[in-house]
């Protein structure tokens, strides 16, 4: 939990590419690390922590590293966001995924101090939902929502059974997120 001198960043995930678009707004506290960043993009993006990941800050890369990294990265659980992440207004990546490679715009929105009696991190909007693992990028998923919207589609069956049974791609329960996000600590 955030003390009350931590800064409060709030920060626009959006999935590069994705159409419909899906888009999560968080609070999250300056004092986190970017591991734990990872763990909120995780939840509120509806990911499931499968892949490997990666943040692209000016050029640095941040993860957990690996002696099979083609380019050096710090690890992340050692850097603050209010440390590398830029001011309001600025951008930086998050890759998940590097074979479906989901790529996110982490925009900066506003530094603000936190609410007296503020929750973080907290999901407060967002839109659409996280396509599934595995559905082969934005490509992939713009193929996949397709064949589930259309009865008539050749691969509609199987794509459902493979989603789960059904898929809404405008599902979103903000109570759920912030349900799990009270377990990032």
């Amino acid at each position: 939990m955030a003390t009350k001198s931590d800064s409060i960043y709030q920060l626009k995930i959006t999935l590069k590419d994705s159409k419909p678009p899906i888009w999560r707004r968080v609070l999250v506290p300056g004092s986190f690390s970017l591991g734990k960043l990872h763990q909120v993009i995780q939840i509120a993006m509806g990911w499931t922590d499968s892949h490997l990941h990666m943040f692209d800050i000016d050029r640095t890369f941040y993860g957990v590293p690996s002696p099979e990294d083609w380019e050096p990265v710090k690890n992340e659980t050692r850097f603050r966001i209010d440390k590398v992440a830029p001011p309001e207004k600025g951008k930086f990546i998050y890759e998940y995924d590097f074979g479906d490679s989901w790529i996110h715009t982490v925009t900066v929105e506003k530094i603000v101090p936190p609410a007296p009696d503020g929750k973080y991190p907290q999901c407060i909007k967002g839109k659409g939902a996280c396509p599934p693992e595995d559905v082969g990028g934005v490509w992939g998923y713009e193929e996949f929502l397709e064949a589930v919207g259309d009865p008539e589609h050749e691969e509609h069956e199987s794509m459902l059974e493979w989603a789960g049974g059904e898929f809404d791609p405008e599902a979103l329960d903000l109570e759920e997120i912030n349900e799990e996000l009270r377990r990032v600590k």
